[in-house]
């Protein structure tokens, strides 16, 4: 391990360095070694893979607890912990307190910033307020750094850039309104229509000299946007829509391109009825790419607004879709719909990972990207050409395959929900998967010693039933009814290894609940992730044979990471359940009888995980003995 110790001294010098070009030229160098955690994702391709192999599958058993932090917080713990050379930063849900933690002193506070003061975030909205406008819990997925900073995407859809040394607000800007209706934001639109009751649950991105972030709210009736920020300034570089004006979502009908072809004017306006776009939903609250060769920052969008799908004729682009932007602009360059006209809520939003894998006999560069709708995508990351497209579980049924000439699903009758524009109140059951889909927001790792993907992922089915909702701003806007159940077999969750090239499963581990955890391989032949009932497992990457079990204090929602300390390899991860399927616990709402359809549907199909697990909030860290 010396050569572990020589790099993290190297990667503390670059910490401090003043003259570099850009600001990802910095985070190249260190996220290119393996001693820290410098990318949320691992690095800029997303495929939470680390080079560190002191922690191998000949000791993996050993592990032991070497230390743990209370985050005095008990919600939902997404997202991880970011490590730069000797320190830690990691952030908490509601009320998103930052903490820098010291790892030559077991996790010694630093510096402590908690944003809400008197009850209130930095944009004047209540802490209470924004709670009640959150979807799926109050989850956060991590912090960014650069250039001497973390920047952090508040729940009330703050952006702050914080000194990494001393934690104190270098600038902030106030990315959407949080429910202030009446007002308005720097683009002049109204939250009275389209962005009231906007919220943050994703983790900036730092790309060239900007800090990009999303937004949430579809639920809601939000028009969610990517948008830009210098990092030095916090000025505004460019924002783009997921639906509207071609203006708005910045694409040049002539140029930008959906399966190859020109997406021609008005792309977006002409599949929705009227101005409804404008409170069309299409939220970004994921994990990002950036490819530095293409120049090209790649992301998903969500769900239309509402999940009435009567109230929305047409495809209701861009929503449900992959975008490829260019950084600098924001300029799209190629778009790709999975699941137009959605009617099940299969949010698009799920990370993108770009590896370079042998697809019918030739090498390419391409994006893989596992969809809530139980499709996983292969795709030239380039051009968008759809190169795969294969069911990573069996299970689902909503769509027997995705026409490789359009790249849309063939859709089976019986699984819709609209049924011919006469579906209101009318309960469609057995689909699968769940709205909750095969794979939410927990990121997939790539290993390129096996060149497989290992899936963490839900085998959940539902009953759904549309019905008639208004718009009304601040309010919810969703407009249906569900249902929640195990899938085929009786697991909730599956561990899956995939091969993106072929389109196949590998192996596959079942598990009683969700696997709700972020996955990690890394270079000695483990791949570890975590479950809902609190389990931390490490398993052999060739077979899925388990080689090591960890009961944490609560239920792992969070991403498991891995870096080196003074020539020692370290796993660190949450435990504090919550987010969408563990709600039910960390909301205290599997305790009241009667209300299975709360949580949009999550309380009935996990009300057993009470049994298991409760609420917490701890940082865990394993090492060798």
């Amino acid at each position: 391990m010396k050569s572990i110790l020589k790099t993290t001294l190297v990667a503390s010098a670059v910490f401090a360095l003043p003259g570099l070009a850009q600001a990802n030229d910095e985070l190249l160098k260190l996220s290119a070694d393996p001693a820290n955690w410098a990318i949320p994702s691992g690095n800029y391709a997303g495929t939470r893979y680390s080079e560190l192999n002191q922690i191998n599958k000949s000791n993996v058993g050993s592990l032991k607890v070497a230390w743990q932090f209370s985050t005095g917080v008990l919600r939902g713990h997404e997202g991880g912990p970011l490590v730069i050379g000797d320190v830690m930063y990691v952030v908490t849900p509601i009320p998103n307190i930052v903490f820098a933690l010291d790892l030559n002193n077991e996790g010694r506070i630093i510096w402590k910033h908690s944003p809400v003061q008197g009850g209130k975030y930095p944009s004047g909205e209540t802490q209470a307020r924004v709670t009640s406008v959150m979807c799926c819990d109050n989850v956060i997925r991590g912090v960014s750094y650069a250039s001497g900073k973390i920047f952090v995407g508040l729940a009330d859809s703050t952006l702050q850039a914080l000194n990494a040394k001393t934690g104190e607000v270098v600038w902030q800007a106030h990315n959407m309104s949080a429910g202030k209706v009446g007002e308005s934001d720097a683009t002049g639109i109204k939250p009275s229509r389209g962005n009231a009751a906007s919220t943050n649950t994703s983790v900036p991105l730092v790309v060239k000299d900007q800090v990009v972030i999303g937004c949430s709210g579809a639920e809601f009736g939000v028009r969610c946007n990517m948008t830009a920020y210098n990092i030095n300034s916090g000025k505004r570089t460019w924002r783009a829509y997921s639906m509207g004006p071609d203006s708005d979502i910045l694409v040049d009908p002539a140029k930008t391109t959906h399966m190859l072809k020109p997406v021609g004017k008005d792309s977006s306006l002409k599949t929705w009825k009227g101005d409804a776009w404008q409170i069309g939903g299409g939220s970004l609250w994921g994990f990002w790419a950036f490819d530095p060769d293409l120049d090209l920052l790649y992301y998903g969008t969500g769900n239309p607004s509402t999940w009435n799908p009567i109230a929305r004729p047409g495809a209701n682009k861009w929503s449900m879709t992959i975008m490829a932007r260019d950084p600098d602009d924001g300029m799209a360059k190629w778009l790709y719909q999975m699941t137009p006209h959605d009617e099940w809520d299969y949010d698009g939003i799920n990370e993108m990972v770009l590896v370079d894998q042998e697809v019918k006999g030739k090498n390419r560069k391409v994006l893989v990207h596992f969809d809530r709708n139980g499709f996983a995508y292969t795709m030239d990351r380039a051009t968008g050409e759809l190169l795969v497209a294969e069911k990573f579980d069996p299970m689902v049924n909503w769509a027997t395959h995705v026409d490789m000439k359009t790249g849309i699903p063939a859709l089976v009758d019986k699984y819709g929900t609209e049924h011919g524009g006469k579906g209101l109140d009318y309960l469609t059951k057995g689909i699968c998967p769940a709205a909750l889909g095969v794979k939410d927001q927990q990121p997939v790792a790539y290993s390129p010693r096996t060149k497989l993907f290992y899936i963490p992922a839900n085998h959940v089915c539902m009953n759904y039933e549309p019905f008639e909702v208004q718009y009304v701003p601040g309010d919810a806007y969703v407009g249906a009814n569900l249902d929640m159940f195990p899938g085929p077999g009786g697991n909730m969750g599956n561990f899956t290894a995939w091969d993106a090239g072929k389109g196949k499963i590998v192996w596959q581990l079942k598990e009683p609940f969700s696997v709700w955890s972020g996955a990690l391989a890394t270079a000695g032949g483990v791949v570890f992730y975590g479950t809902l009932e609190g389990y931390i497992k490490a398993v052999d990457e060739t077979s899925g044979k388990q080689l090591y079990r960890f009961n944490s204090p609560s239920g792992i929602i969070g991403n498991i990471n891995t870096w080196a300390q003074k020539g020692k390899q370290y796993i660190g991860f949450y435990s504090g359940v919550g987010g969408w399927a563990g709600y039910g616990v960390a909301g205290k709402l599997n305790d009241t009888k009667g209300n299975d359809r709360a949580a949009l549907g999550a309380i009935g199909g996990y009300r057993h995980l009470k049994n298991y697990t409760q609420a917490g909030g701890v940082l865990t860290v394993l090492t060798l003995p």
